[in-house]
């Protein structure tokens, strides 16, 4: 049986900002902690801190600056920046550990601390479980005040990420004639991400790229695609592209304003590599969540889909044992394991846009290979003092009682990122789906 975190969820540590699940003593304490941690050997350390657009870094981050400077490492602080861009730079800096500070797709008000360990790759369990000890220790080994660390601003973070990304994409990839909107979601890449497209030589429309420390998300960006399909449609562009927050997910809108979600993303990316026998053992790696019909699909071009729990660190985790190199899943997070070793919203755009260009196709077109069941996702919001596993067991005995597993897939889980049940109910048939979302959405109020 695994050892239950306290702190950590599926994508790092997460809570309301402020509170007592994220606020700024916390943070301090995290800083020290994964500075104990990763401090090895007798060399200088150095720790990468980046951020999102969040009004409350400006309390998390010094908080974990100050941690991380009592016990002798030394910061580089990129100021905004995506998450997989300090993935990167962990990397090519030579740092000890890197750190984000963002709450990914969810509303300003929360927000989050991921690590990353040397090589860029998020932490397993086991290094989760070891710092949490750490971070609930009573004492810590602060150095001496002649061998505190120092802090230092890095002014080109932004500029070494976008050469990082154009040297994973082909050198002859041009994007001279495309036309593309590109919503940052007021997060981390409203800088970088119009950028790298003007400098591929597209024609950019950027859309939402003015935060204000309270607009990150906000009816914009992966989670909120409206706004980037009516801009599609409105300059006739060829495909629109929206980034979350910290712009580790990305959704796509093809030419006639059509939502491209991550599983089409990957089946377009699959089939290419394998056609070019760029996919490692012909498999990939889903979770849960994937599409039947995307599995399906794989089945009749002979590629063999492996499923993981939610989250995009079980993902990463699955590749890396078995030597994938593409994974991903519905709402966007996809890694392709040959460039980057997290889940990329840029890079996986670039790599679709590269794909239209070598084979001189449509997004449209591309991603016409299959037909996705319909699927219901649902949320519900808990009480703090309500145990999520004890209801989730009560509705899922239930529901399984009145349906035919051959007929619908359901899955319900607790939120790994948020005090919240999530539901996915998916059927060959919509009306099915929809009559078990009723069940299930009479249940739930029955229980919260």
């Amino acid at each position: 049986m695994k050892n239950k975190k306290k702190y950590f969820g599926t994508d790092g540590i997460r809570g309301k900002a402020n509170s007592n699940k994220m606020n700024a003593s916390l943070a301090l304490n995290i800083g020290m902690a994964t500075a104990e941690y990763f401090t090895r050997g007798n060399h200088k350390h150095f720790v990468l801190i980046g951020k999102d657009t969040r009004l409350s870094n400006y309390t998390i981050e010094p908080s974990l600056t100050a941690g991380f400077l009592s016990m002798g490492m030394n910061v580089y602080l990129t100021g905004p920046l995506p998450t997989p861009g300090v993935s990167a730079l962990v990397s090519s800096m030579r740092c000890d550990v890197g750190v984000m500070i963002s709450a990914s797709h969810n509303h300003y008000s929360d927000n989050g601390i991921k690590i990353f360990g040397p090589d860029g790759t998020k932490l397993s369990d086991k290094d989760e479980l070891n710092i949490e000890k750490l971070i609930d220790s009573k004492f810590k080994n602060l150095v001496k005040p002649e061998n505190l660390g120092r802090a230092k601003r890095i002014e080109d973070a932004g500029g070494r990420y976008i050469e990082y990304l154009k040297s994973k994409v082909s050198s002859k990839l041009r994007l001279d004639g495309l036309k593309i909107v590109i919503d940052c979601a007021n997060g981390a890449a409203y800088n970088v991400a119009p950028k790298i497209l003007w400098e591929l030589g597209a024609t950019v429309f950027p859309i939402n790229i003015s935060p204000d420390g309270t607009n990150v998300n906000e009816n914009s960006g992966s989670t909120f695609p409206n706004s980037l399909i009516n801009k599609v449609i409105e300059f006739k562009a060829d495909v629109g592209i929206a980034l979350d927050g910290d712009a580790d997910r990305t959704i796509l809108v093809d030419e006639n304003g059509v939502i491209v979600d991550g599983d089409k993303i990957i089946a377009i990316i699959a089939q290419f590599w394998k056609k070019n026998n760029n996919l490692s053992q012909n498999t990939v790696v889903g979770t849960v969540m994937t599409n039947k019909a995307l599995e399906d699909y794989f089945l009749e071009k002979k590629i063999n889909l492996i499923r993981t729990d939610v989250g995009d660190r079980n993902i990463i985790q699955s590749m890396k044992e078995q030597n994938f190199v593409l994974g991903g899943e519905p709402s966007g997070h996809v890694i392709l394991d040959n460039y980057s070793s997290t889940g990329d919203g840029i890079l996986a755009s670039l790599e679709v846009l590269a794909i239209m260009k070598f084979e001189n196709k449509k997004l449209s077109k591309l991603a016409n290979i299959y037909i996705p069941y319909p699927q219901i996702l649902q949320s519900f919001p808990i009480r703090t003092n309500q145990k999520p596993e004890l209801i989730i067991s009560n509705i899922k005995k239930k529901i399984e009682k009145k349906i035919d597993k051959k007929d619908a897939r359901i899955i319900i889980r607790k939120s790994g990122t948020e005090n919240k049940i999530r539901t996915m109910i998916e059927a060959k048939n919509l009306e099915l789906a929809k009559s078990i979302s009723k069940k299930i959405l009479s249940l739930m109020k029955e229980k919260i």
